[in-house]
């Protein structure tokens, strides 16, 4: 064998070697979560009798005249005297404003064409709630209701604590909807609640999800909040853990939200959300050549946990890292790519079939199987897309209107 040859089997061994050990760390993280989150969990802590603190409900909401009803009565249902209800009506062109004020809530129209997005939305209230502060402010989403016992939950947790609050936020399929959500919805209650438990019970900090986020007023008064970002939930929950007052998981109150009733909602959805993960990735990274987030134990975590691709794309990577190296084991160049790529799947099974075990088969029977793979080929045609999609800030309704 030439020196050339040589030298083109060892740059060969490298690289593949390298994309194993890339794929691995992730898969590694991802499992560690699964696993652990699937363990018994904890009992609930006693709430030792403390004084209910006095809540701000903040409801961001753009053209959700279809939903604010029923989300307006769920938080209603859960409010104690003292307690407040407010609506942002974000850049709205329909009866949202006015169907939230009939339902008794304090409402703050606001119009900003070219300031679009949550972040904003977000902002407004907070400054609103400013001139006479709660002890802790909820959001919820104008598309979700609370499961009994949420409110009081979050609002306890976040004031004991003073950190942030993330509840266990998960989306469940229409009754009648028009496509077969069952790998959505186990892909979501793995991502929201089962990671999360995971971290939890590490000792470790989780990322705030959406829906049903508890916060001290105290830190959120201070928190950069007036951003387009399309996942601003999750950066708004690293930038509070670099600041020091990393957010909690609390599996005891859980909020949930429909899915959308078309494939093309529910496209729109999933593009709005990893076109976001995807623009997070650059800081994400940079993050981890900076000393400081090493010296942030909370912030490292939250951090680590970001850069875990999504659940299609981590399988898609497995099997990107497993071919070149079983073409160079099988050609007799290099054996440790392979033995690290057949490590990391078989690591990525087991975490994945005991999160199924112990938290999924209701979600997805065993017979829901047989549509993994079409959701796994249809996710990973949008990732494209998602890409090119990263780069934009946009507050876009997702199409939850029923089909005819």
């Amino acid at each position: 064998m030439s020196k050339g040859e040589i030298m083109q089997h060892d740059i060969l061994s490298f690289a593949a070697l390298l994309l194993s050990v890339v794929v691995f760390v992730p898969t590694v993280f991802f499992a560690i979560e699964c696993l652990v989150g699937s363990t018994s969990r904890r009992g609930a802590p006693s709430r030792q009798n403390r004084r209910r603190p006095q809540i701000a409900v903040l409801v961001p909401a753009h053209n959700e005249e279809l939903q604010i009803l029923d989300t307006l009565r769920s938080i209603q249902g859960q409010m104690r005297d003292g307690d407040r209800l407010v609506v942002v009506a974000d850049n709205c062109n329909d009866l949202t404003a006015s169907l939230a004020r009939d339902a008794g809530a304090d409402v703050i129209v606001r119009v900003d064409p070219d300031r679009r997005g949550k972040g904003y939305a977000l902002d407004a209230g907070v400054r609103y709630l400013g001139l006479l502060p709660p002890d802790v402010v909820v959001i919820v989403d104008a598309d979700c209701w609370l499961e009994p016992g949420a409110l009081d939950n979050l609002a306890d947790m976040a004031m004991a604590t003073g950190r942030p609050v993330q509840s266990r936020y998960l989306m469940v399929a229409p009754p009648d909807a028009s496509i077969n959500l069952a790998v959505s919805e186990f892909a979501f209650l793995l991502k929201n609640r089962i990671r999360l438990l995971g971290l939890a019970k590490l000792g470790l900090p989780a990322q705030l999800t959406g829906s049903g986020m508890a916060f001290p007023w105290t830190v959120l008064r201070d928190a950069a909040l007036a951003n387009g970002n399309l996942v601003e939930d999750m950066k708004l929950g690293l930038d509070l853990a670099q600041a020091g007052h990393a957010p909690l998981f609390c599996d005891d109150a859980a909020v949930s939200s429909r899915f959308p009733y078309s494939k093309k909602g529910l496209e729109t959805q999933s593009s709005r959300w990893e076109a976001g993960r995807f623009s997070l990735t650059a800081i994400l990274l940079s993050a981890l050549l900076d000393s400081r987030t090493f010296r942030n134990r909370a912030y490292l975590a939250l951090v680590a946990d970001a850069l875990i691709p999504p659940l299609t794309l981590l399988v898609a990577f497995l099997l990107l890292a497993l071919c070149p190296a079983v073409l160079l084991a099988t050609a007799g160049i290099a054996i440790s790519p392979l033995v690290i790529s057949a490590i990391s799947i078989l690591v990525f099974d087991i975490a994945l079939s005991m999160a199924w075990w112990r938290h999924g088969r209701r979600t997805l029977p065993l017979h829901t199987l047989a549509n993994v793979p079409a959701y796994v080929i249809r996710k990973l045609r949008l990732y494209p897309r998602h890409i090119l999609e990263a780069g934009e800030a946009a507050w876009i309704r997702t199409d939850r209107n029923r089909t005819r």
